[in-house]
């Protein structure tokens, strides 16, 4: 394909964002994108934008900015699930921007629109796209934050004040550790070039002070919510601070392991987990990684490549030491991974092109096998039509994109991942989320009962008939609560198969519709396996009490 490069990688940057968006028509997964839709529906419902309510109760963990946003698209488009993802969609696409914006700034405009191809062609940037992670926002604030401070060293102040409401917003989401990622390379990058008077200067002290200004609104809500209520019951006990919350125990109390929210650390976590979340680009990005410990290859580098790495290296292994780690933090710094990694292919010589060639082939051809096989065994109506798209997708990239080139390798590389949205967004995830049953009876219901009540009875992690069911839906802990509200009229109950029993015995309930269930995001051989899904499948029910 004879095109100018850049003109290529535009291209590419550019069908990368259509391929992604099937993913806006697609349901919203359990359980974080479904809990944190549901409450942003709640602010709707409740017309309260200062109080966070989940699973029937307030609610403390996550500052409120993915909240507020979602509510806001609620309000223009309506609550559904395309204006849940609609947000996260564009702020992706916004990072990506940024991304292209700091590398083109530091290095030149060809490394910032490969970046910007290896952010967007990322595994788990795709998958999060459908998923609606908060992390899509994070990164992006961070990486403005970051554009922002670099270009206030040309000392314009509106620099410093546009760097510091990206980083509020970027603690709005998340809590006050993305300053880290913000903050860490720059300090590393002032003293390894001997810049000390960069912090002492007033502009840096006035950023600090403009955030703290910036995130007044979410002290507020936290302060009206808990703090003047210490009545609440909040992690099984009175007396919770939200603004202590804030500060310590959601940050460093996950860290240290001491706070309400707990979890085991395993210091090797996102060394594994970058292995497969930043494919198709892992195996180049572990290398160029490498290739940094060498003292020459650093030194060819621009000085401000010290800010890249250090950011990403300083999280990296705070994230690693952290006794509370989920794969999707590791997210945050998928922007500086994406900027080491280009920098790295740019200096690839002959050598060193034909080995990543070979390489990038294999794991392209192994993929497309790996989806080939899972589309037969997984039980599609058309399983040979999805084998034959991605045939289709490999021939062409390999028919267009010839020769042990850099332009081969990224190009192939992107649209491997160009399949990989079309499977996962047209095909998988839709057929997987006819066994998320919740999403399947708040739709049912919707359709077939708009004027029901809707309830949980003893199932606290309803996320998705929370979302999907029309109005708000009452949380029935226990039978004494049933007993309470079931004199309303139009009770519909959802509920798991162990409560069916008492409920046809004791209150005569009638089953309205059944739904098959399995937890989504934990799939299993024999789940995906057609011929031996039934045996890990479980059943929750529509009910109404008469």
């Amino acid at each position: 394909m004879n095109l100018k490069d850049t003109t290529l990688y535009k291209f590419l940057i550019v069908l990368l964002a259509i391929a992604s968006i099937p993913a806006l028509f697609g349901g919203v997964m359990e359980p974080d994108g479904a809990l944190y839709a549901s409450m942003s529906k709640n602010i709707i419902l409740f017309k309260d934008w200062f109080n966070l309510y989940g699973r029937g109760a307030d609610w403390l963990d996550k500052p409120h900015l993915t909240f507020w946003i979602s509510a806001a698209s609620f309000k223009i488009f309506g609550i559904s699930s395309f204006a849940y993802k609609l947000p996260s969609f564009l702020f992706g696409l916004l990072g990506a921007w940024y991304l292209y914006k700091l590398a083109k700034d530091i290095y030149d405009e060809k490394t910032g629109l490969i970046s910007a191809v290896i952010f967007l062609s990322a595994l788990h940037i795709i998958t999060s796209t459908f998923d609606v992670r908060a992390e899509i926002y994070i990164t992006t604030f961070t990486l403005a934050s970051i554009y922002h401070y670099y270009k206030a060293h040309q000392n314009s102040f509106w620099r410093i004040v546009a760097g510091s409401f990206f980083a509020a917003c970027a603690i709005l989401i998340k809590g006050i550790f993305v300053l880290i990622p913000v903050f860490a390379g720059f300090i590393i990058y002032w003293l390894l070039t001997k810049q000390y008077r960069q912090l002492l200067k007033p502009k840096w002290y006035i950023a600090i002070l403009l955030i703290f200004v910036f995130i007044t609104p979410e002290l507020y809500s936290l302060y009206t919510q808990f703090d003047l209520h210490p009545e609440k019951i909040v992690f099984e006990r009175t007396g919770v601070s939200g603004l202590k919350f804030f500060f310590w125990d959601s940050q460093f109390g996950r860290f240290f392991n001491n706070g309400p929210i707990k979890g085991k650390g395993d210091i090797s976590f996102f060394l594994h987990t970058t292995l497969w979340a930043f494919l198709p680009w892992s195996v180049l990005f572990y290398t160029a990684v490498v290739n940094l410990f060498k003292r020459k290859n650093r030194i060819a580098l621009a000085p401000e490549s010290i800010m890249i790495w250090a950011s990403a290296a300083v999280t990296f292994l705070i994230f690693s030491l952290s006794k509370f780690q989920l794969p999707h933090y590791i997210l945050i710094i998928f922007p500086q991974f994406s900027i080491i990694t280009a920098l790295y292919l740019r200096e690839l010589d002959t050598k060193g092109l034909k080995i990543f060639f070979i390489i990038q082939n294999i794991i392209f051809i192994l993929v497309i096998a790996l989806l080939s096989a899972l589309a037969y065994f997984f039980g599609f109506e058309n399983p040979y039509i999805i084998i034959g798209i991605l045939i289709v997708i490999f021939a062409i990239s390999f028919l267009l994109f010839k020769g042990i080139l850099l332009e081969t390798i990224i190009a192939r590389s992107a649209f491997l991942s160009v399949g990989l949205m079309i499977f996962l967004f047209i095909f998988f995830y839709p057929a997987l989320l006819k066994y998320q049953s919740g999403m399947q009876a708040g739709n049912w219901l919707k359709q077939n009962y708009p004027t029901a009540k809707p309830a949980v009875l003893n199932y606290i992690d309803a996320f998705s008939f929370d979302f999907y069911a029309p109005g708000e839906v009452k949380y029935l802990h226990n039978y004494s609560d049933l007993d309470k509200s079931k004199h309303l009229k139009d009770l519909v109950i959802y509920i798991p198969e162990q409560e069916l029993a008492k409920l046809k015995s004791e209150y005569n309930a009638e089953i309205l519709k059944s739904f098959e269930y399995f937890h989504t995001t934990k799939l299993t051989g024999k789940f995906l396996n057609a011929k031996t899904r039934p045996q890990v499948l479980e059943n929750f029910y529509l009910v109404k009490i008469h």
